[in-house]
């Protein structure tokens, strides 16, 4: 494993260990998510690990999608591929069968909250706001919501928190994650390594095939149409490129109704 590498692996005591490496703030070009596609598949296949630790390095999670990639200075085929990145990712981060621990230290921004939403457990450094926070920031730029984004919130949220954060693009910290149960764990950020070995020390006694059930059962039941939810996002970022009248939005949202019941 080479610290020069912009997502780092490894595989010790049962764990699989998978570091975005990209300083200062694991802005995701599409470099990375290639390689955390390469990791996340390779860690499903490797039989030394019975679960996933997803972390990174320096003070920010991640601050999310790199905003020096635009449209204007990349290729199309460029932009395709990494929102075809992006959808990859999400889905077989929800879909493999290993669970994912995810490790919190810093501020995380649109895609790199979507992967804290698409890991099973999540551990968090005891950081409060403004110091620490999260944010989907896409209606800010002016970008739909993709990579499974509209129905992680909802899955992860419920529908009035989803609509806050997606429609306001507004901060939010800890305290309002723990209001809606969604830490695993908390731990004082100067003992959150040692606190997380603690906890990935005794999940690895659990009994691998009941892990595997336990997690593929949960999302065949709540995610039975996945592939439908990417089609509607998908419908609904290519919409947004062509100008209608309200009336026009009224025929298309009718249209999406009875596509997608």
């Amino acid at each position: 494993m080479s610290e020069n590498e912009s997502v780092l692996y490894e595989v010790k005591r049962k764990v699989a260990r998978i570091t975005l490496n990209r300083p200062p703030v694991n802005a995701f070009n599409l470099d990375l998510f290639q390689r955390l596609n390469d990791r996340l598949e390779e860690a499903e296949k490797d039989e030394r690990a019975k679960c996933l630790l997803l972390k990174s390095t320096g003070k920010v999670f991640s601050a999310g999608f790199d905003m020096k990639i635009k449209p204007g200075d990349a290729t199309s085929e460029n932009i395709n591929d990494v929102l075809k990145y992006t959808k990859l990712n999400t889905q077989k981060m929800l879909l493999m069968k290993k669970p994912i621990i995810v490790q919190v230290q810093g501020t995380a921004l649109g895609y790199g909250m979507m992967l804290i939403m698409a890991s099973d457990l999540r551990i968090f450094a005891d950081i409060q706001f403004p110091d620490m926070y999260f944010r989907m920031p896409e209606i800010y730029i002016s970008m739909f919501p993709r990579a499974l984004a509209t129905f992680m919130t909802l899955r992860n949220f419920g529908l009035s928190f989803a609509k806050n954060i997606l429609l306001t693009s507004d901060k939010f910290g800890l305290e309002q994650l723990k209001n809606l149960n969604f830490p695993t764990r908390i731990f004082p950020p100067d003992e959150l390594e040692i606190r997380t070995e603690e906890f990935l020390k005794e999940f690895v006694k659990y009994k691998d095939s009941i892990m595997f059930l336990i997690k593929s059962s949960l999302t065949l039941m709540h995610n039975k149409n996945i592939e439908n939810w990417v089609k509607l996002e998908e419908e609904c970022s290519n919409a947004i490129s062509k100008k209608r009248s309200f009336r026009e939005w009224d025929e298309f949202i009718a249209n999406l109704y009875k596509k997608y019941p």
